[in-house]
């Protein structure tokens, strides 16, 4: 099946490589398996790495915004409840979501790194007043350096917690304050020709972007739940892509992943900038 995904020119890549790399702005969307164990408890591990893993960016000089998902997992890991209805999953956010920014409080600590947090709903992207003063925060804190950390707000939302919103969130973040560069950690390597968990065929697509059309295509017959909520995710990139900014999707628990991105290193699928590059 990977002989129907078109090959994009080597240079091409290494260009779209070389800008990812020399980002100064970046958002860094984490999802759930990334944080969490197979009991939904909070795995401080991956989450230590994924902080020391931003850290790496930030000793760069870059500013960095962290979209993170996983306070409903980590309400049904310190609750041992399932979320078994929307209200059910509002109500473990509440309770995860101070349990996860007080780790990631702690884990950032390490560094003397500030962080802050930042719970939005979809009203709020579309929402011009509202997207202009979350704008504004952003750019003072940047200004402080302090590391944004943006989340879902799951106890007012409603079908966005059954969807996974925050792949569209950190698109959506990612093109409304200007960054240079779009990086998704999940629980697979990338954007494959099929399911990687139950597919040993499965090969990794290295980059997206005229080709676009077919990697869909592939994503679509190979997915019915979707392996890592893959569909989402290169939407995301996709939509990113478009207004010429690079997007990659990676592994989370990849050695140094975002160091080997800032030093234009082949890790995971690029999406390659579609309509020029992407202006300071």
């Amino acid at each position: 099946m990977s002989e129907t995904i078109q090959t994009i020119d080597a240079e091409e890549i290494g260009q779209a490589r070389q800008l990812a790399a020399d980002a100064q702005r970046v958002v860094v969307k984490a999802g759930t398996n990334s944080l969490t164990d197979e009991d939904s408890q909070l795995d401080r591990v991956k989450l230590d790495k994924l902080v020391s893993d931003i850290m790496d960016l930030r000793r760069r000089g870059k500013d960095v915004l962290l979209v993170s998902s996983g306070a409903i997992g980590a309400g049904m890991g310190l609750l041992g409840k399932d979320s078994d209805t929307v209200e059910e999953g509002q109500a473990l956010s509440t309770i995860g979501q101070s349990h996860l920014m007080h780790h990631y409080t702690q884990s950032f600590d390490r560094y003397d790194q500030q962080v802050a947090q930042l719970l939005l709903t979809e009203h709020d992207l579309k929402n011009p007043e509202r997207f202009t003063n979350f704008r504004n925060t952003v750019e003072t804190l940047f200004e402080w350096g302090v590391v944004p950390i943006v989340n879902e707000n799951d106890a007012v939302a409603t079908e966005e917690i059954q969807i996974g919103d925050n792949d569209m969130i950190s698109a959506s973040i990612a093109v409304g304050i200007d960054v240079d560069l779009l990086v998704t950690l999940t629980d697979v390597g990338g954007v494959y020709t099929g399911n990687p968990k139950d597919d040993p065929d499965a090969e990794l697509i290295e980059a997206v972007g005229d080709n676009y059309d077919a990697v869909l295509e592939i994503i679509e017959e190979t997915t019915t739940g979707g392996f890592g909520g893959i569909q989402t995710k290169v939407q995301g990139a996709r939509d990113v892509s478009e207004y010429g900014i690079p997007a990659i999707i990676a592994k989370s628990t990849e050695r140094d992943v975002l160091e080997k991105i800032a030093t234009a290193k082949p890790v995971g699928t690029l999406f390659v900038p579609i309509n020029g590059v992407h202006d300071e």
